[in-house]
């Protein structure tokens, strides 16, 4: 199917498609949506944006979930990695999203502004932009010489996040005729959907969040005026991808090194710009983040799953428990899986982040908790 009848087809004749497939219970689909927004964006205010949202579904699944609350999920991404590559990994039994698809769940993912197939600001475009630190690696291959950032402020903001994620909601709300819905989140996608359940807890029937950045140093409302930034554009080669990754490996056969050059490709297909800067790097906005401090989390009674890897270097497993410390929410649980890093939803432990999340969802429980510690995995 190519693109356009893909947007048709979930757009106008969604009815029409699943009647079709209706009787097929294996079929799975993934369909491509498109929500447009207004963009709040700093680099971008009041323009038109257009979020990428990718669907993955058993054929005939969607419209039983119609006004079921528990059967509608949405994924947002963390700091770097755009969702679709994240969560619906190219590799089969690799895929979360697929996972709770075969599950029987109705699975959307968003990119944010500035993030993956979604509208990227034009100020992304200029490299002179990631700062003059980052910049000698593509001396002279990209840049002739060290330049200045053109754009000193942020590109996008916590605040701008909050209102694309508002607007994939609403559009899914509307769509499945829902009140409320599932989102499920990595790394920096925490304070993305944390900050925006707060905000917004009669949307959101329940989290879970795999190493869920929280600090209790955040602050809960926007700095007044906005910090100005030396490199408000971050980017990354296929080398400091695979030598961050490499830091956080604790166990023998973690993961299987096959894979992530499959996940760097999926990664340079969604930035088909930041894949001609020198030998390849994927970008994304530097991005202020405030309100999902401990003020903010106190005050929240949606329930939360947190998991995190063991041999996480990027979110501590101490921080997340600090997160359950603070939460308000009487159902918190914290599983702390073996032997996983970050990326633990790429590594040999994935299955038990994935039927974790599963169990959460459809019981509020694992292994007959809903609130506590637990570990998983060995």
């Amino acid at each position: 199917m190519n693109g356009k009848l893909t947007t048709l087809c979930t757009t106008l004749l969604w009815l029409a498609c699943g009647v079709a497939a209706a009787d097929d219970g294996t079929t799975l689909l993934r369909v491509d949506h498109y929500v447009q927004v207004k963009s709040t964006a700093p680099a971008m205010p009041g323009q038109d944006a257009q979020l990428y949202v990718r669907e993955v579904v058993l054929a005939g699944t969607a419209l039983r979930h119609r006004a079921d609350p528990k059967g509608v999920l949405l994924f947002v991404h963390g700091a770097g990695t755009p969702a679709e590559v994240a969560f619906d990994t190219p590799i089969a039994g690799y895929s979360w999203m697929e996972y709770l698809a075969r599950a029987g769940y109705d699975v959307f993912s968003v990119d944010m502004t500035g993030y993956g197939r979604s509208t990227r600001p034009s100020p992304m475009n200029d490299p002179c932009n990631m700062g003059l630190a980052a910049q000698p690696p593509y001396i002279p291959t990209l840049l002739r010489a060290p330049c200045t950032p053109a754009r000193t402020q942020p590109i996008t903001t916590m605040e701008s996040d909050w209102h694309d994620i508002d607007a994939v909601v609403d559009h899914l709300r509307a769509l499945r005729q829902v009140d409320k819905l599932s989102l499920l989140a990595w790394s920096q996608g925490g304070p993305r959907v944390g900050g925006y359940t707060a905000r917004n807890p009669g949307k959101v029937h329940t989290l879970v969040v795999l190493a869920p950045a929280y600090n209790r140093s955040t602050p809960d409302q926007a700095p007044v005026p906005l910090p100005a930034s030396t490199g408000p554009l971050t980017v990354q080669s296929q080398g400091e991808f695979q030598a961050n990754w490499d830091r956080q490996i604790g166990c023998s056969n973690q993961y299987d090194p096959a894979v992530s050059p499959v996940i760097w490709a999926d990664l340079a297909a969604s930035d088909p710009v930041g894949s001609t800067w020198g030998t390849g790097v994927r970008r994304a906005p530097q991005v202020p983040t405030w309100g999902f401090g401990p003020a903010t989390v106190a005050k929240m009674q949606t329930p939360f799953l947190m998991l995190v890897g063991s041999h996480d270097k990027q979110v501590l497993p101490e921080r997340v428990r600090e997160l359950q410390a603070d939460l308000g929410s009487k159902q918190k649980l914290l599983i702390e899986l073996a032997c996983s890093s970050h990326n633990a939803m790429w590594e040999r432990n994935r299955q038990l982040l994935f039927k974790a999340s599963l169990d959460w969802l459809r019981d509020g429980s694992v292994n007959g908790q809903s609130s506590g510690d637990l570990k998983l995995g060995n």
